[in-house]
């Protein structure tokens, strides 16, 4: 199993929950500070890791089975987004779809850190998913 920390579509609720195949939710919670978020395209977000905010993310925790992720959830990330590994409220660390090396600095993703997560960013929007 792979602590997965999901902050998009795919959360309970969400259009790309089923990718999760079952995969039990561990808890409901948020990343430590440190973490800006971006909209990509308003279809997903884009986590980013930086030491130099004081802002954490909303998201939520799944043990997600190895072939899940390889097979399912993995395959379903647009490419702006790669694996990585984040540290949640806890302390602890538990992998992430993080905004992928160079997308920052293209300027076109919409940065929406003061939203706190996407929930309430597609809620400004009029948006539910």
């Amino acid at each position: 199993m792979a602590r997965m920390f999901l902050n998009g579509q795919a959360m309970e609720g969400g259009p790309f929950h089923h990718h999760l195949r079952g995969a039990p939710l561990v808890a409901r919670t948020r990343t430590a500070p440190g973490h800006r978020v971006f909209s990509i395209r308003d279809t997903c977000p884009g986590l980013l890791p930086d030491p130099g905010v004081g802002t954490a993310v909303e998201g939520e925790v799944y043990d997600v089975p190895e072939e899940v992720l390889r097979d399912h959830l993995l395959p379903a990330e647009p490419p702006e987004l790669e694996f990585g590994i984040i540290r949640l409220q806890d302390g602890s660390s538990s992998f992430s779809m993080v905004l992928r090396r160079g997308e920052l600095e293209k300027g076109v993703h919409k940065e929406i850190t003061g939203f706190g997560g996407w929930r309430p960013y597609l809620k400004s929007l009029g948006r539910e998913n």
